[in-house]
């Protein structure tokens, strides 16, 4: 099914985009894994956690599937004529939640401050629910598809305040 208010997924310019649309969740995750991964063996395998936390395993599983979902969101946000309606803050909301993103790992992690990830991840929720707003208008499926990302990150919110509760 063909969308109007988007340029065709494989015409000329639409490829073009898709690597800017592809960047920002890329390094993203990449700046995101490079201050997890060096506290996760043995910081935060100290830490209490609530029963409700998932193996380890589950989160880089998840975050690739929400990354690759940020992407296309992003593609297609990109890829909508001027007629869908104005874009710049579409994107400016989409920068503002993905360095936010890198934030909360820098301040969980990289910092070791469960508190300041909290802070952190309280205003990643507010950006990326501020994100699909901007998006609706656009391209209803781009902001549908974030919103496994925002619930995610509701229970990131969630898991965040019990490792604080847990670990005075």
């Amino acid at each position: 099914m063909r969308d109007p208010h988007l340029h065709p997924a494989f015409a000329p310019r639409s490829l073009a985009l898709l690597v800017p649309a592809l960047l920002p969740s890329v390094i993203a995750s990449m700046l995101g894994s490079m201050v997890t991964a060096p506290a996760l063996g043995s910081w935060y395998a100290a830490l209490q956690k609530p029963v409700f936390t998932p193996p380890n395993i589950v989160f880089p599983l998840v975050w690739t599937f929400l990354f690759a979902l940020m992407a296309l969101s992003f593609w297609r946000i990109l890829r909508a004529r001027p007629e869908a309606g104005p874009k710049r803050d579409a994107i400016l909301a989409f920068a503002g939640q993905m360095l936010l993103n890198v934030a909360w790992s820098y301040a969980f992690f990289g910092l070791r401050a469960p508190l300041a990830g909290m802070v952190v991840v309280a205003l990643l929720f507010i950006a990326v629910a501020l994100t699909i707003r901007h998006f609706r208008p656009i391209d209803p499926a781009a902001a549908y598809a974030l919103t496994p990302y925002l619930a995610w990150v509701g229970f990131a919110m969630v898991l965040n305040g019990a490792i604080v509760i847990l670990n005075p």
